[in-house]
């Protein structure tokens, strides 16, 4: 054993001999860059605190407003009902928008997915009045219409585009 440490020890090279004068000056440099750096990572987390105070207390700040906006939904269990049906059934059909979308029908897609965006705007300010009015039953009538034009768009994209696969359907009428 003794005699592979002294073959080790004679092959290899290590380095044995005393550092530069200059290696201690260095040396203590580094170590003051070091203890700057350190000073600085401190201010860093104290930051990063603060910052994480003021997001916490900004989410929180946000989930009281949204609870004091009345929706829909909130007017009655039926109004619920009615709102969970229109909002599942147009995510539906939008879903089976983008399964249908190709280069021919995405010009027809996207006039679509604007007249929506459009309508959603509208409820939105519909939602506002509401907050603002309280229940009044023309709202209502006007958000509900808004949902079911919603659907009317989308229902008369999917009629178009499988007019579109199908130029032989007409009328749900199929020629041989």
């Amino acid at each position: 054993m003794e005699d592979k440490l002294h073959k080790f020890f004679s092959e290899n090279e290590f380095d044995i001999h005393e550092p530069h004068e200059s290696h201690l000056d260095r040396f203590e440099r580094k170590l003051n860059i070091t203890s700057s750096k350190k000073s600085s990572k401190k201010s860093w987390k104290w930051l990063s605190i603060a910052a994480s105070v003021v997001l916490v207390f900004g989410f929180w700040l946000g989930n009281n407003q949204q609870k004091q906006s009345i929706d829909l939904a909130d007017i009655s269990p039926k109004m619920e009902e009615v709102q969970n049906y229109f909002v599942s059934t147009i995510h539906q059909e939008i879903k089976s928008l983008e399964k249908n979308r190709n280069l021919e029908t995405e010009t027809i897609i996207e006039q679509a997915l604007e007249q929506l965006e459009e309508l959603e705007d509208d409820y939105r300010l519909f939602v506002l009045e509401l907050n603002e009015n309280g229940n009044q039953r023309k709202l209502i009538n006007v958000m509900i219409k808004n949902y079911q034009q919603r659907l009317e768009i989308l229902e008369n994209v999917l009629k178009q585009i499988e007019k579109n696969k199908n130029p032989n359907l007409l009328n749900d009428e199929i020629y041989i």
